[in-house]
Formats: structure tokens, sequence, C-alpha cells
């Protein structure tokens, strides 16, 4: 099973003649191949296999992920669980800074 989290496309670019983009996965930056999602544009979201994009996903989409991941980790914290690098959420990131 593999679990993916999306990334924001920050830059486009080629390299070695493909198509490459760095993907910001909220904070950490990495790069992947594009040219699996040759629509795909800065600002968007995909989600990156094995280093390449596989699908795009709307904000949205994104967004809806994000909340999810920060449910499980209010889970995981009720049960005891150390939790590092969070939320993902902007509801939540938001609701953390007041």
């Amino acid at each position: 099973m593999c679990l993916a989290i999306p990334g924001k496309v920050i830059e486009i670019y080629e390299e070695a003649g493909l198509r490459m983009g760095k993907i910001d996965y909220s904070g950490t930056v990495n790069k992947a191949c594009l040219a699996y999602v040759p629509e795909v544009k800065v600002g968007q979201y995909v989600i990156v296999h094995a280093g390449f994009a596989i699908s795009v996903l709307n904000e949205d989409e994104a967004e809806e992920v994000f909340e999810t991941f920060d449910e499980m980790t209010d889970a995981l914290k009720k049960e005891g669980y150390a939790v590092e690098n969070e939320p993902l959420s902007k509801k939540r990131k938001s609701k953390d800074k007041n």
C-alpha cells in the first residue's frame, strides 16, 4: 500500500530532456518528473510516486487530504503517540496561529 501526501508544484523546468518540477510538501521541497502530467501548472498539487507525478489535484482536493491527515494525527496523539511535522491543513494552521 502507498500513502501519498499532495505536493504543490512551485517550479517547472527541463532536465535531460524531461519536464521536471520542484514540489513543496508543506515545507519540504523535492523534485519529480512531470512527464505523466503534462497539463500541470505551477501552483497546482500533484501526487508523486517513485519520483514521478502521477496525478493532479485541485487545491480543494489537496486541502481535504490535509484535513484528513490532521484528523489522523489527532487520533494518534490521543492514543499517546508522538507526532511530528504537523499541521498540514490551512484551516489548522490558521487556527494554531490564534
